[in-house]
Formats: C-alpha cells, structure tokens, sequence
C-alpha cells in the first residue's frame, strides 16, 4: 500500500505536539515565570537556596513553565559565572522517597543502582556531587502530592533542610513543588516549617483569549503553513476554553489540535476543517448524547437543525443565518415558525444548555451574535435531528 499517497500532510512535527515539548515562549504565563525569576535570583546574587510551591487545575502550564523557567535560568546563571543544573521528577511516576531521590542521584550517576541503598546515603551521594561539580541544584517535584499522599513529608523535609551544617556547608539544593491544589496544606508541620507562605505562585485557567496565541504558536511549529485558518483556530481555541477539566485547558486545545489534524490527514486532506475539530471533540467526550437530543421541545430541533445546516462548512455562523434557514426547515417540516422574541428565547436556551455556544460582538452596524457548535460534527448533528423529526 502506497502511505504516502492516501494520507494528507497536515502534521510537520508531531514531537511537537507532545505533552512533553518544551516551548521557547510561554504565552499568559510571563508573570509566573517573572515571579520564579525573582524568588531564584538569589541563588546567584547571595547563594541561597529557594523552596516555592506552583499551584493550579490540569493544563494551565505549570509543568512547561517551572521547565522552561528552569532552562533559561540555568543559561542565565552560566552568563553570570554561577553552574545551575536542575533535576525533574513525576512523582506519579515515582511515588515513594527511595524512588524519587534514586532519581536525583541517577541524574549525575547513570550506572548508580536502583535499590540497596537509604535516602539519607543516596543524599550523601548527591551532595558529594554538587561539591566537586560546585553546582546549585534545582529539584523539581511534578504532582508532589502523589509522593505526599502515598510517602509522607519525609523526603521533602530533608531536600528542604538539605543545606544545614551537617550536612551541606553551602546552600546548593533548591525545590520547585507543583501540584493542581496547594499541597503546602498537605505537608507535615516540621517539612512545613521550611517553605515560606509567600512562596506560592498561582496558575488560573486560560481564558480564550490567551489560548488562542499558544494554540497558535503551537500550529506555527508543528504543521505545514496554511494547515488551519484563522477562523478554524478560533474555534479550536474557544472548545479548550470551555471543554477540558473544567476550561481554560492548554493541554485539553493541544490534544484536539492533534486529533483534528490526524482526521484530516487520514481523509487525505492539508488543511483541517471545523468538522474536523468537532469530531476530534466528539471523540474525547460529546456533551451531546442522543438521549439529551431526544429531550427537546420541536422548535429547539428545528432551530438546532438549521445552525447545523449553516454550520457544515463554517466554523462560525450568525443568528441571522439561522433564523433565515429556521423559516425554511419549519416550511419542510410543516412546523409553524416562532416570532422574532420566541424564537430568540429558544436559542438562548440552547446556549445556555450548551447545545451551541454563541458569543454576542459589537461592529459597525450595531450587535453580532456568532454561533458554533463544539460537541458534534453538524453533518452528525443534522443527520440525528432529521431522523428524530421525521419519527
């Protein structure tokens, strides 16, 4: 079978459309990245160490920003005459403290073995390390409240008092703690008493108009040029806004920029249509079952039934399409069609159910509504609602 010739090329580099790819810019997180640079600083200026906590839901940049962070500060330091290195850890992966410090050890000695030895030895090791390297090691603990939960505070206790006399003369380790809640809250009183309250630096969820520039930075790296519009884009960046854990989730548009462009790959197309989003949508949870279809009244079928009619080759339509399309639909359908302020209460209603999404703009000639639809492809949508107004 000749691959080639069947698929579309949509996707340049999927590597980076991976959770793990590291951005060189992070758009909306400049301030926690100015933050983190404040607190760390002091490492070079006065050589002390640091211990912050980075808190936030699912996808609103954490981990990709204590990485980046962690690469340019390290680049910086160089420049400055101070060494800096930095060690990861998933402590989802590696959720007890023999693991997660065997993990900072193995960092500096790859053949050092995996069992046989305490967490207390295995710091001996690393300190031993970080002064014949002369390094300031920055230890960061991904979903630190895994190891918490399952292991206690222990491991945490002595990273943060890992500076003192007996056993380290200088201050050469210091911690990045990142969890979705404020794991400080989670931490034994003596680990506690290490961290500075103030040391907290809060991720809030993207709003869309944020995620539209990493969505589409990501696009710029990742696919061939003219791969998506910029209508398609908008679309792609108000379904993360509103879908995901919640919204406002930069892994959640990710993902569905990578589905969106498979789907269009795979129907040999180079470009990715709305449908192709939505299906990508549909495909990792549809708010719209058949059974929620079924439960509404015949004038939301048929005004549903013409946004997805308008909807089959845009991303976007307006209420005045719609409306235009509902008066036909209702001829076919030999439904008597609402008046202007019914017909406006019933499509608000689908909005609000979240059937269709609708944002409301000013332009020159006065106020735009736009609709979309997020859950479902309108080619399913369509199919689905005929079915059930002709049964």
């Amino acid at each position: 079978m000749d691959f080639e010739k069947s698929a579309g090329k949509v996707i340049k580099d999927q590597e980076k459309l991976s959770f793990d790819f590291v951005p060189n810019d992070l758009p909306g997180r400049g301030e926690q990245t100015q933050k983190l640079f404040g607190l760390f600083k002091g490492i070079v200026s006065s050589n002390v160490s640091q211990n912050v906590f980075l808190h936030g839901p699912v996808g609103t940049g954490k981990t990709v920003t204590a990485k980046r962070f962690c690469m340019d500060f390290e680049d910086w330091a160089e420049d400055k005459g101070q060494s800096i290195d930095y060690v990861f850890i998933n402590c989802r992966r590696r959720k007890n403290n023999s693991s997660a410090m065997w993990k900072v050890v193995h960092h500096f000695d790859k053949a050092f073995p995996d069992r046989g030895f305490s967490v207390e030895e295995m710091m001996e090791v690393v300190k031993e390390k970080l002064e014949e390297k002369n390094l300031h090691l920055i230890v960061v603990l991904d979903e630190v409240d895994s190891l918490i939960q399952k292991d206690g505070s222990d491991l945490i206790y002595l990273l943060s008092r890992f500076d003192e006399e007996e056993l380290s003369p200088k201050e050469n380790i210091s911690l990045i703690l990142i969890s979705q809640k404020n794991a400080f809250e989670l931490l034994e009183e003596s680990a506690r008493s290490s961290f500075k309250r103030s040391n907290r630096i809060n991720f809030p969820k993207y709003p869309r108009e944020e995620l539209f520039p990493i969505l589409g930075d990501r696009v710029d790296i990742s696919l061939y040029p003219g791969s998506i519009d910029e209508e398609n884009l908008h679309l792609l960046s108000e379904i993360a806004g509103k879908g995901g854990a919640g919204g406002g989730d930069a892994r959640f548009g990710i993902e569905l920029l990578e589905k969106a462009a498979l789907i269009a790959e795979m129907d040999g197309r180079n470009e990715i249509l709305a449908e192709d989003i939505r299906t990508a949508k549909g495909e990792v949870g549809s708010f719209l079952t058949e059974h929620k279809l079924e439960g509404l009244k015949e004038q939301e079928k048929m005004i549903l039934l013409s946004a997805a009619r308008c909807l089959k080759d845009e991303a976007y339509t307006t209420t005045g399409d719609i409306k235009e399309l509902y008066k036909v639909i209702c001829e076919e359908h030999d439904v008597k069609k609402l008046g202007h302020t019914r017909f406006w209460t019933y499509l608000n209603s689908l909005s609000d159910e979240g059937f269709l999404n609708t944002q409301t703009f000013a332009d020159g000639s006065g106020r735009t509504t736009k609709v979309s639809l997020s859950d479902i492809t309108a080619e399913k949508l369509e199919k689905k609602v005929e079915e059930m107004a002709e049964g």
